[in-house]
């Protein structure tokens, strides 16, 4: 047994008993004739008979359609999962709740409030989706959103759903371009658009940004106009008459495979990848996530910071069908600091709060006492994503919000789930993700494509999952999907682009892009492990590490760094963080320059750019390996375009 790091949360083992994973580890152990109720059991079985697992999950909780068969081979892709079936994932979110049980909770930077019960919810998605009919949408037209994180948001996208129709949405937070450049790919037939949204403490008038994106979708034949700012848009059909009336809910039966949504991929570089998910696959892996990892419970209010770019957006809307409340947050996560997030916490009595390694960052930087500044009685789970979470912002929650568990997850926007996670019933150790998910067949490879134990790999899944895109958006024959995940190795094996440890124990580490590996003396480490062991140092705020081969075949290694107000890099910091990396990383991977810098560029949905930086440093031009549109502050991407570009002319002086 390898040396495990330190246990920031233990579950008891009356607490393990309380949770939804245990009584469904028992109906399964009942109806099998086996024990699963260690996770690591369960986890096994999942994966070793996949088709058992995923039909139990169906018929535990009374997913709707009735299938003739789990799952029809092993190919990927191709595989077709719960042959048959019909149903309708919309239909299934919205009977969960209770009527008078509350719904939907809309909160923003202002303290504003407006609640959806239940009935209150079911009643707008069956008018929304009778008016979309009336509209003209048929099953398989596109509906597009251009919204804030508001339950206007949430109604509009389950009653396109609920047609049959395809949603896709972004958040306020796209210039009219990028927007255009995700929707007009889908040639979508309405778009759902308000007037501005509040956002780090201003009012945000997106008026003209709305007309210049209808002007930019040629095929929009509706609009329908959110009012947030109360000054309203021209030419719309009103929110309130779409969802206005007593229309019977009538919700279109689909395919198993029938398309849901499209979410689209950072697009980095070129146009972003439309990806394609199904009714029949969405609702198992999210009802599992959610129920299973999650423990969501109808008591529960859940809350993920989020907008409706990012595919945490759509577990907003999975997290309805556990029947109890989430929380949409219209509003900038430090507003004007990092004690907003946690007043919404306290004041919607949230019990489930996600967030990002960042956020949780810049709490404790801030000075910050969640459990002391506010009542945070309710809250019983925190999760992060978008990034690895280092060690410190583990202690920062075991310290400063509760003796509740910290729950890292890794996955997204292209399986709509998580590879890696949590579970109420496991142990969380500092600066892992304590379990790999249900019916996820997650492995670490290595050069090899041999599976590994307590070494780094590539993360790969071997085994076909309800989730996994049913297609890309504009892909006839599959060429891009398949280059996109299933070309690196040999026999159809989904390659996500990861590179991971997994420990003897089951838990995972997340290191970094495999493609931003940083290979110095053929000695290959994740960009992670710098970040756990600098970013824990009180100087710094955040970094980035790059390691770049040239042209003159010298391996430049520079580790760029954000510091704390108050802090200074001078000779003795610089002498401190390397030995810090040293220390707590690797003597191999000590960087060569440590470079401060003002801000490190992130994706929309907070993914550090290091290989658009290190290919930038390798000579390519800024336009070939970045679309500005993604970068969240471009400023910062403008200084490390200065940076690489002064890089580049000295190893051509020196070649």
């Amino acid at each position: 047994m390898s040396n495990a790091p330190e246990v920031m949360w233990q579950p008891t083992p009356e607490f393990v008993e309380s949770t939804n994973i245990h009584r469904f580890s028992v109906w399964v152990g009942e109806k099998y004739g086996i024990d699963v109720t260690a996770y690591n059991d369960l986890w096994q079985w999942s994966v070793d008979h996949l088709e058992d697992f995923w039909a139990a999950v169906w018929e535990y909780y009374e997913l709707p359609g009735t299938f003739t068969q789990a799952l029809d081979s092993h190919q990927m892709p191709g595989a077709k999962w719960f042959t048959g079936a019909e149903l309708n994932l919309a239909e299934y979110v919205v009977t969960r709740g209770a009527d008078d049980d509350l719904a939907i909770i809309t909160t923003g930077e202002q303290g504003d409030r407006a609640e959806l019960t239940w009935a209150q919810l079911r009643r707008q998605v069956a008018n929304f989706a009778h008016n979309l009919r009336a509209l003209g949408v048929r099953p398989e037209d596109v509906v597009v959103g251009y919204l804030p994180n508001v339950a206007e948001t949430i109604v509009a996208a389950l009653g396109t759903m609920s047609v049959g129709a395809i949603w896709s949405g972004v958040g306020q937070d796209y210039a009219p371009a990028a927007a255009i450049d995700r929707f007009a790919q889908l040639e979508p037939k309405v778009l759902v658009a308000a007037d501005g949204h509040w956002f780090a403490t201003k009012e945000r008038d997106q008026r003209e940004a709305v007309a210049a994106l209808r002007a930019g979708l040629p095929t929009v034949e509706h609009v329908v106009g959110v009012t947030r700012l109360g000054k309203g848009l021209d030419d719309t059909v009103p929110f309130e008459q779409m969802v206005a009336g007593d229309h019977a809910y009538e919700p279109l039966q689909v395919p198993s495979e029938h398309p849901l949504w499209v979410m689209f991929s950072s697009g980095t570089t070129g146009l972003p990848k439309g990806i394609v998910h199904s009714h029949g696959g969405v609702l198992p892996v999210q009802t599992s996530l959610l129920s299973l990892n999650w423990d969501l419970r109808s008591t529960d209010r859940f809350m993920w910071y989020t907008s409706p770019s990012w595919v945490m957006w759509n577990c907003l809307v999975g997290a309805l069908t556990a029947g109890g409340a989430i929380v949409c947050y219209d509003g900038a996560p430090m507003a004007p600091t990092a004690a907003a997030c946690w007043d919404v916490v306290s004041r919607c009595g949230v019990t489930v709060f996600g967030t990002s390694p960042g956020f949780l960052g810049a709490s404790q930087d801030q000075g910050i006492h969640p459990s002391a500044d506010f009542d945070l009685s309710a809250l019983r789970i925190t999760g992060v994503t978008g990034s690895p979470c280092p060690d410190h912002a583990f202690r920062y929650v075991r310290d400063e919000v509760g003796d509740i568990p910290l729950f890292s997850m890794s996955g997204g926007t292209d399986i709509a789930a998580a590879f890696a996670m949590g579970s109420p019933n496991v142990p969380v150790w500092s600066g892992e993700l304590p379990v790999r998910g249900l019916g996820l067949k997650v492995e670490a490879w290595d050069d090899e494509g041999k599976p590994v134990v307590n070494q780094v790999g590539e993360l790969v899944c071997v085994e076909p999952l309800p989730s996994m895109p049913i297609r890309f958006w504009n892909d006839p024959d599959g060429a891009k999907y398949r280059k996109a995940y299933f070309e690196h190795y040999e026999g159809g094996v989904w390659r996500h682009g990861d590179w991971i440890k997994i420990t003897d124990r089951g838990s995972v580490l997340v290191l970094g892009r495999s493609d931003s590996t940083l290979n110095r003396h053929g000695v290959r480490m994740g960009s992670g492990d710098i970040y756990s062991a600098v970013e824990s140092m009180p100087e710094v705020a955040e970094a980035l590490v790059i390691g770049a081969e040239e042209a003159d075949g010298d391996y430049w290694m520079p580790l760029f760094v954000v510091l704390n107000s108050g802090s200074e890099l001078t000779n003795e910091l610089a002498s401190a963080i390397k030995q810090r990396v040293r220390e707590k990383a690797s003597p191999r991977h000590v960087p060569d320059e440590i470079i401060e810098v003002a801000g490190i560029p992130h994706t929309r949905t907070g993914k550090k750019l290091e290989v658009p930086i290190k290919r930038m440093i390798q000579g390519a031009a800024f336009e070939e390996v970045v679309n500005p549109d993604v970068v969240d502050v471009p400023e910062h991407m403008a200084a490390f375009r200065e940076i690489a570009e002064a890089r580049f002319r000295t190893v051509q002086a020196r070649g």
